[in-house]
C-alpha cells in the first residue's frame, strides 16, 4: 500500500469519526495531531492525512456543495457517513490538489469504498466523482487549461 493510500484512509479514519460522533473536523484533526505525536511509527503517513483533512476543512462549502449539485437524487445527509467521508477526500484532491490527477483520486475513493461501504457505494462514488472532476476540468488550475 502506497504511502498517499495510507494517508487517504488516515484521512477518511478523522472525518468519519468526526462525522459519526458529532465532532468538529477541527477537534478530530487536533485529536490525531495528537495521536500522531505519540506514534512515530506512524509518521510516514501524517503529513498528507493532515493536508487532506485541512483542505476538507478549508474548503467544506465548496466540496459539499458539489457533492450536493451532483447527487441531486441522494442528498447529502442521507449518504452512510463513510461515503461522505470517502467523497470529501476525493473531491479536495479533484479539486484542490494539483498534485493528484483526477483518474487517481477517483480510483483511491471507489477502492475505499469497496473496502470499506456497501455493495452500492463503488459505483455511485465513481459516478459522483466522474460528474464532479467534469466539472472541476473548467476551474482554474485543472483540466487542459492547467496543462498549457
Amino acid at each position: 500500500m502506497s504511502a498517499r493510500t495510507k494517508s487517504r484512509k488516515r484521512a477518511l479514519d478523522v472525518l468519519f469519526s468526526a462525522d459519526v460522533r458529532g465532532d468538529s473536523q477541527a477537534d478530530a484533526l487536533d485529536a490525531e495531531q495528537q495521536r500522531a505525536l505519540a506514534r512515530p511509527e506512524r509518521a510516514s503517513s501524517w503529513p498528507y492525512a493532515r493536508e487532506i483533512v485541512q483542505g476538507v476543512i478549508e474548503h467544506a462549502p465548496e466540496i459539499d456543495g458539489a457533492i450536493t449539485e451532483h447527487a441531486t437524487a441522494w442528498p447529502i445527509d442521507r449518504m452512510p457517513a463513510v461515503d461522505r467521508a470517502i467523497l470529501r477526500i476525493a473531491v479536495w484532491e479533484i479539486r484542490y490538489n494539483p498534485d493528484v490527477p483526477a483518474a487517481v483520486a477517483i480510483d483511491e475513493a471507489v477502492e475505499l469504498a469497496k473496502e470499506l461501504s456497501t455493495d452500492d457505494s463503488p459505483r455511485f462514488v465513481n459516478g459522483l466523482l466522474h460528474a464532479i472532476a467534469a466539472a472541476a476540468e473548467s476551474l482554474p488550475g485543472r483540466g487542459a487549461a492547467a496543462d498549457a
